[in-house]
Parts: structure tokens; sequence; C-alpha cells
């Protein structure tokens, strides 16, 4: 198996694949002043196996476009739907979030939780603009610092994983700069790494390495994860992730 399948193997299983939680998500959607008696066209975008779609899906009582480029989250999805009660409202597109094959003016909402960072905060928004009808709104979590000044150690780390990691003063110039106009930010709590993520993880790890023999790549995998965990234990009141709400302006 290639690094992208273990990948996909270890964090098939858990909830989320990133740091949130259904509490937070429907945060974001009440600062989105959305209404759920309206025929609402929703896209998910890098929707993972499928924990905001859902909310999104029951709380709006909307059809939800969930996209993703891995088919196995996606599967997945469908499973929890299915579960779930909500297959009507689901509809799976296995798609490249840099190629999206979606028409303009087709969404009132864009959602995207912990996945805008592959294509870039600033180049994701302006790039999914134009699938906003007039007056839409934009929802996307994304890594940001807490404060202005941080530890060496944590500066430097992030800045080699990710350089576009910034203060959220700085990301909002960047979402009005792309044609939005801001209507909430907010940080995620401890709680969305510490037990939403990291613990479904955690026990995730040893189950992921019997399957997979123990093998040096799957070692390799593990360990990169345990060594982000042990970082956010030490430094995470530095950085989180934090969701930008934004309506379209232009």
């Amino acid at each position: 198996m290639t690094e992208f399948d273990l990948l996909i193997d270890l964090h098939l299983g858990n909830a989320r694949q990133g740091p949130g939680s259904d509490e937070e998500t429907r945060r974001a959607i009440n600062l989105a002043r959305l209404d759920p008696r309206e025929r609402l066209a929703i896209a998910d975008i890098g929707c993972g196996t499928g924990s905001a779609a859902l909310v999104l899906a029951r709380t709006l009582n909307a059809q939800v476009i969930a996209v993703d480029f891995a088919e196995p989250f996606l599967e997945r999805l469908g499973t929890r739907a299915a579960a779930e009660g909500m297959s009507d409202h689901i509809e799976p597109v296995l798609a490249q979030m840099e190629s999206l094959p979606f028409t303009d003016s087709q969404f009132d909402l864009i959602w995207s939780e912990g996945a805008i960072y592959n294509m870039g905060f600033a180049e994701g928004l302006r790039a999914w603009q134009r699938l906003l009808r007039p007056g839409g709104t934009v929802a996307v979590s994304e890594i940001t610092w807490t404060t202005a000044h941080r530890p060496d150690p944590i500066e430097a780390y992030w800045k080699r994983e990710y350089p576009g990691i910034a203060t959220a003063s700085t990301k909002l110039q960047l979402v009005e700069q792309a044609g939005y106009e801001p209507l909430g930010v907010f940080f995620l709590p401890r709680d969305c790494w510490e037990n939403h993520y990291y613990k479904p993880l955690r026990s995730a790890i040893p189950k992921f390495m019997q399957r997979h023999g123990n093998s040096d790549a799957a070692q390799q995998i593990a360990e990169a994860e345990q060594a982000e965990m042990t970082l956010y234990r030490e430094y995470g009141r530095w950085y989180s992730y934090a969701f930008y709400i934004a309506r379209k302006t232009t």
C-alpha cells in the first residue's frame, strides 16, 4: 500500500479526519444565518467520512453534495448516512477540490472543515466563489495562530508544514480580498482536538499496526501521528482551527 492508502486506512474508521465536533459545526451553521425552511443547495468539500455533511443535512433539512478525493471515505459516508436514515439527503461525489464538476452559482452554501489548506486558504476562497449564488455563504475551518507571537519550535514547525498559517486578523483580510463579507469567526476549543480527533485516532493505531503487520511504512505513519499529538499537547495554546463564515459580496 502507498503512504496515501495507509493514511486513509488509519483514519477510515473515525468519525472525523481532523479537529471538530458536531456542536461546533452547528455553531458555525448558526453564525451563517441560514434558514432551514429554504431549499438550500449545499456542497461540503473535503467531507471525509461525513460528520459535517450529516449535521448539515439534519440541521438544515437539506440535500448535501459531499465531495472528497478518497473513495473509501465516501463509501464510509454512504454507510453512515444509511444507518442514520439520511441517504436521501447525501449525494457523495468523488472529485478533486481543485477541479470541481459544478456550475457557476450552483450553491447557496459551501462548507469545508479542515480541508481548504490543500488548495491554500485564499486560493480556495477565490476558486469556490464562482460556485456560490449572489449572497451565498462560505464556511471553512483553517489552521490559525491564536496569538501574535509564538515559541520558536512551533513557529518553525508550522511554517515548514503549512506556510499559509496566519493569525485570524490576517485570514479575515484574505476573506474580504476574495470578495466576501465576514459574518463570524471563532476558534475550535481544545475538546475538538483531544476528544473528537486525537482520542479516536490514538485508539485506532494498534489495530492499524496489526492490519499492516507492523510494517516500517505503517510505523512511520503511526509515529508521525503520535508526534503531532505530542506537539499539540505542548504547544496547542498557540494554534487551533478557526471557523470563518462569510457571505459572497461580488
